[in-house]
This record gives C-alpha cells, sequence and structure tokens, in this order.
C-alpha cells in the first residue's frame, strides 16, 4: 500500500567513522539490537502460549512459535528475477546496461552484505521487519497524512442507525470488546486460506499506541492496558473514560458521553482548532514543537492523554458515506477518510475513529505499527457486532439503561504561545496543499466479480493484475514498474513483499489485446500464461522468495558497511508509478453476505504514490462486487483518476470478453456505455 511511497529514496544516515571497523562494528551492534527486541517478543508470547495451554481451543499466539523464520534469498535467484523484472520496461542499452551493474553487484560486493543478513536471520526472528519499520516509516521526515497513512471504509449499503452519538457508542463499545480478547490472546489464531498459520504479532499493538515524532526518526509507544479516550470535536479536544466500576462502559453509557460532547457549546481555546495539524505536517517542525512546548504543564498533561489513549475519535460535524444518487459521493468519503481537514484527525496514533452526523464511520489508520490486512481485521470484528450483536432501540439509540450519574468528559487544557501557533497554521498549509492536490475516484464495479472469473478458471486476483496492466497502458501509453502488495505473515514477524506486476508476460499480454489483428484464442491464450506468471511470482512472494526485501537489507547493510553499490541504489530510487493492494475481506466470516448481501464493507485506500502514477486499492466483495480506490494527483498534467477507473472498467469487460462470444448483447452494451461516456469528458 502506502509502503511503496517511502520505499523509493529514502534517506539513510549512519553516524560512526568513516573506519571499515567501526562501521563493521555499527552493523553487528544492529543486528544484535535486533535480536534483543525479537527475544524479548518470545518472553512475552511465551507468557501468552502458558495461559493458552490450559484450553482446549486453539487461540491467538497459539501457532506462533511454530512459524518458521523469513528465509535470505540466494543472491544469484534475487538479481535474475530482478532482472527478469525489469526487461520489458528498459530498452537494449538500458538493459545491458543494468545487466553490467547487477553482475558488478553480484561479483565483487554482495558476499559480504549476504554473509550479514544471514547472520542477522540466524539471531533475529525476521531479518527485515524492524528495518522496515525503521527507514521506511519511521525514518521518513514527509508528513505522514496522504503519503503513508490509509483509511478504511464503513458498510457500504447500510448505515444501522442515523444518530452519530449512538453509532460511536456501539462501535467504541464494539473495539473495547475486541481490545479485551486481544490482550487474552482469545481470538482465534490467524490462517492463510483457512489453513496454514499467520503471524499476529503485529495485532499487539493496534491499541494504546501513537507514533512519537523525533528530529531524526520517530519512535512507536505501545503503552499497556489504557482506560481513557480523547475525542475531537469542533476544535475541542474531550477526555473521555472508558471504564466504571471496573467494566467498560456499555455502548447506552458512550451515547451519554458523546451526546454531551456534540452538545457542549464552549469555543476552542487559542491554538487548539488546528493544533492536530501538527501531525500532519514534516515531521521535524513537529519534533522540535513537541519538545519546545509540550515538555512541562498543562502542555504536556494534554499531550500525555491523547498519546496514552486507547485511541482517537474524532465525531465530524459533515455527513459522508456511499450515496448512489450524487455521482461523487465515494470521492468525497474516501478524501474526508484520507486527510480530512486537515486537523481534525491525529494522524500519529494507532488509528483515528471518525464518525459522522449521519451515522457513518471511518478509520484513519497509521501505517508504522501494522498493515491493512490487521486493522481489517478489527474493523470486521467491529461492524458485526455493532451490526448483529448490539443493535439499536427502534429510535436509534444504544440498547440499555441511560446512566446519568456518570462524570462529564473532561476539556483539555492548553496554553499555545504566539510562536507555536505559527508553527501550527505552517503545518496546516503544507499538509493543506498536499490534501488539495489529491484526485481521488472511488468505483463499484458491480459488472461482474469472483464468482465469473473463477468460472473463467483464473485467479481474480491475476485478473485484475492484468486488466490494470491494460489499463495503465491505454491511459499512458507505456507500461511502467508496478507494485503489488502482498503478505508474508505465514513466517514470523513477517510484513510484506512486493510482487512486480508488469512481467514480460503481462506486457505481450497487453500489446494483443491492442492488436487489431491478433485473434481472441491467441489474446487468451497469452492471457493465461501470464495469469499463470502472476500467480507464480506472488506464491514466491509469499513463500519468502521475493526480491525487493532482500535488496532493500543488502542496500541497508552496505550503507552500515560504507560499501557503494550503483546497483543498489538504482534499485533503490526506481519510482513504482502504479502502486496496488488487495485489501482482504471475509477474514473472520462473522456475517453471511449470501444472506445479508448489504452487509458488505466497502474496504479502503491509500494515497497517490508517485507525483505523476496512480495508487489502486481493490477489494473483492462477495460473488459479483469487486470496489477500486484510485489516487493520483491534480498536480500532475497527465493522470486523471476518473479516466484510469474508466479504463479499469472497460479492460475489466474486454479481458472477460475473451472468455464469452462477441455478439454477447450485455458486454456489448457496456463497452458502447463506457466508449459514450468517455467523448464527453
Amino acid at each position: 500500500m502506502a509502503e511503496a511511497h517511502q520505499a523509493v529514496g529514502f534517506q539513510f544516515t549512519v553516524r560512526p567513522d568513516g573506519v571499515d571497523f567501526k562501521l563493521s562494528q555499527e552493523v553487528i551492534k544492529n543486528i544484535y539490537l535486533s535480536g534483543v527486541t525479537a527475544w524479548k517478543k518470545r518472553a512475552i508470547q511465551f507468557k501468552s502460549l502458558v495461559k493458552m495451554f490450559s484450553g482446549r481451543r486453539p487461540l491467538l499466539y497459539s501457532f506462533q512459535a511454530s512459524l518458521p523464520r523469513l528465509p535470505v534469498p540466494s543472491v544469484d535467484d534475487t538479481i535474475h528475477r530482478y532482472l527478469e523484472s525489469v526487461r520489458p520496461l528498459l530498452d537494449n542499452d538500458q538493459y545491458n546496461q543494468m545487466e553490467i551493474l547487477a553482475n558488478d553487484f553480484r561479483d565483487f560486493k554482495a558476499a559480504q552484505l549476504q554473509r550479514y543478513l544471514i547472520l542477522k536471520s540466524w539471531w533475529a526472528t525476521n531479518y527485515v521487519s524492524d528495518w522496515w519499520e525503521e527507514y521506511i516509516y519511521l525514518r521518513g521526515r514527509s508528513p505522514i497524512m496522504v503519503n503513508s497513512n490509509f483509511y478504511i471504509m464503513d458498510l457500504l449499503y447500510m448505515t444501522p442507525t442515523h444518530r452519530q452519538a449512538a453509532r460511536a457508542g456501539n462501535v467504541v463499545h464494539a473495539m473495547l470488546q475486541y481490545r479485551r480478547k486481544l490482550e487474552r490472546g482469545e481470538h482465534a489464531p490467524l490462517r492463510a486460506l483457512g489453513t496454514v498459520p499467520m503471524c499476529s504479532t503485529q495485532m499487539e499493538r493496534m491499541f494504546n499506541t501513537t507514533r512519537i515524532p523525533g528530529i531524526e526518526t520517530d519512535i512507536v509507544q505501545h503503552l499497556t492496558d489504557r482506560k481513557h479516550l480523547v475525542v475531537y470535536h469542533k476544535g475541542r479536544f474531550f477526555q473521555v473514560w472508558l471504564y466504571t466500576g471496573g467494566r467498560h462502559l456499555l455502548p447506552s453509557e458512550l451515547e451519554t458521553q458523546f451526546q454531551r460532547i456534540l452538545n457542549d457549546t464552549s469555543e476552542p481555546q487559542p491554538g487548539e482548532l488546528k493544533l492536530a495539524a501538527l501531525t500532519a505536517g514534516n515531521r521535524v517542525p513537529w519534533a522540535r514543537a513537541r519538545i519546545k512546548y509540550f515538555s512541562q504543564g498543562v502542555n504536556k498533561v494534554s499531550l500525555d492523554a491523547i498519546e496514552s489513549a486507547a485511541f482517537f475519535l474524532t465525531l465530524d460535524d459533515e455527513p459522508q458515506g456511499y450515496d448512489p444518487a450524487k455521482t461523487n459521493s465515494l470521492d468525497s468519503y474516501a478524501k474526508s477518510l484520507l486527510h480530512g481537514k486537515c486537523y481534525n484527525r491525529w494522524f500519529d496514533k494507532s488509528f483515528t475513529l471518525i464518525s459522522y452526523p449521519n451515522g457513518k464511520i471511518g478509520i484513519n489508520a497509521e501505517h508504522s505499527w501494522a498493515d491493512a490486512p490487521i486493522v481489517g481485521h478489527m474493523w470486521e470484528y467491529v461492524l458485526a457486532t455493532d451490526c448483529f450483536h448490539l443493535g439499536y432501540t427502534e429510535e436509534g439509540h444504544c440498547k440499555g439503561d441511560v446512566n446519568k450519574g456518570l462524570p462529564l468528559p473532561t476539556r483539555l487544557q492548553w496554553q499555545i504561545p504566539k510562536e507555536c501557533q505559527e508553527v501550527i497554521e505552517t503545518s496546516y498549509l503544507s499538509a493543506k496543499q498536499i490534501a488539495d492536490d489529491v484526485d481521488f475516484h472511488g468505483y463499484l464495479f458491480t459488472d461482474f466479480g469472483k464468482g465469473l472469473i473463477k468460472k473463467c478458471r483464473t485467479s481474480p486476483d491475476a485478473f485484475i493484475q492484468l486488466a490494470l496492466q491494460l489499463a495503465q497502458f491505454r491511459d499512458q501509453g507505456v507500461f511502467c514498474l508496478t507494485y503489488e502488495s502482498s503478505m508474508t505473515r505465514m513466517f514470523r514477524d513477517g510484513r510484506t513483499e512486493t510482487v512486480r506486476s508488469c512481467t514480460s508476460e503481462a506486457v505481450a499480454f497487453v500489446r494483443a489485446m491492442e492488436d487489431a489483428d491478433a485473434t481472441n484464442a491467441q489474446r487468451l491464450a497469452l492471457f493465461r500464461k501470464a495469469a499463470d506468471k502472476h500467480q507464480n511470482m506472488y506464491r514466491l512472494a509469499m513463500t519468502g522468495s521475493g526480491i525487493d526485501r532482500h535488496l532493500f537489507c543488502l542496500y541497508i547493510v552496505s550503507k552500515y558497511l560504507g560499501v557503494d553499490s550503483p546497483f543498489l541504489k538504482k534499485v533503490l530510487s526506481e519510482p513504482w508509478k502504479l502502486s496496488t493492494s488487495q485489501t482482504p475481506q471475509q477474514q473472520l466470516n462473522l456475517v453471511d453476505i449470501n444472506k445479508f448481501p448489504k452487509y458488505v464493507g466497502a474496504g479502503g485506500g491509500f494515497g497517490p504514490v508517485a507525483d505523476d502514477g496512480y495508487g489502486v486499492s481493490y477489494i473483492i466483495v462477495g460473488e459479483n462486487l469487486i470496489t477500486f480506490h484510485i489516487s493520483c494527483k491534480f498536480s500532475c498534467p497527465n493522470t486523471d483518476s476518473y479516466r484510469f477507473g474508466q479504463n479499469i472498467q472497460k479492460a475489466m469487460l474486454d479481458i472477460q470478453g475473451l472468455f464469452k462470444p462477441e455478439n454477447d448483447e450485455k458486454v456489448v452494451e457496456r463497452r458502447k456505455h463506457i466508449e459514450n461516456g468517455k467523448k464527453h469528458i
């Protein structure tokens, strides 16, 4: 997802003097610390396992200790696959030059770097993940809003209540239930395809977690059970306690507290309205302001309340959500979740829950601590619990008695001097420029879905990825380096790997689709070959044989050792002009969407990755719906999110047409409709 943005041209600094021995010491020290962190995690997980052995049912961490370590691929395999991946994107001279760089690296520099990676893989539980978190996320000094954070939407068609405080009450209570089960390890273990155990480590920091800004690098602060929530509404920050008498507040009690905040007519204090813009702007000004203005007095107390909260809640004052009667409703909804007003989300929190006055909700999630499927797992539980277990009264209120004796939510107090207000305004203006540049299009593809694709005997993901390649070529007239996020959570502490979707086989298929002389039989044969290639690459990525994380770690070691590698520099600076990700659905299977087809989620998305490219998140929902979340930048004259959505739709239908007779009335009619629509753009 948004990690592709951070993975290009990141800055890396090493402090030791330029003496080889000292640099070698530095990398050994770093590897040692990685191992110490890993062993501390094991100790914590071992305590959880002890508790689990007393029960019969496998629980969240039951298989954690048995997960294998992520293997370090051989240098030869990685270089071979890398050269294969860039072949369709380079002319002969460019490819020959890249081959020379790659062979020089393999013959003279790779062996030394590889030895350190193998050493790290023996000592630490994962040779990639801690460096990935630190150098791709935490050391980035640019704004995390849009560039890194991602969002997840509410149910697409259903809004169980239109009362804002009631919906927030049920959802927050469901989140507290999820957190309690998480802390006790009571969730069922995560499994790929329902059978293969997956790593659950990322879930540990879901709650009570905040990214803390620093001058050179941020840190992720994770605390134990937190008993309060911080709520933002119309420029004011409120603290709400989540417990009373040793138990969670009931949904009806939470509704009462949130309604009290909605009814509060007090004005923001000086500097309070846009305070959260500090988390939306560049990291260094925020880090300096935090030290200078928030390290003592009431400002420190109030900031501590935010950073130590279970999570952050925004009660927005403008309705959002999908409305089929409004053409751009998904676009507006996505931009609201992704960046809002640039000051009404606390972008440093592990996630901000956003509640709208029409009852819709959504999430903005910080990316360093976990990837989208982890947040999605929690979100599925929350939505199912909200709608099918907690429910609402006929009037739309939370069920249960109203406890009017609860202490009132308390306003956080601030004393923000003029100088700090100027820093806040500068951060706001910087963030607003980024937000205003986001060109977003949300598109529901309803012509067919997973059900029909499977009848074509092909992988739905491969089908969509090839459609994206076809759409990209039609949109831009060229092929580009394409990033698809794959997971490596079948390994301990695994996160993601990259699938390079623009293969030679995909290029051959797209060219055939654009060749008027090619027959459908030829196109179909090339499609199957390209789809098979994509599936094989996806399997390699999932099973530890991907290339990009290996190259990334080789580069990190090279910087520690002071080894200059033109090959690695070239690889790590290549732009991903098309960044894609599939967000999984039905991880928990708590809702039978065949029985309740209106209770499907809309998925989520992320901001544009390249200045002149596209970000595309897609969600395969049930058998007959695929949602696309498309982003790019208004400042680029060559991209247009709506146009790209139209190209995706046509590409999907054209590929489907390979499997059906040419005179199929529905397909022909849809193609005509799309072509006519394009004439009016």
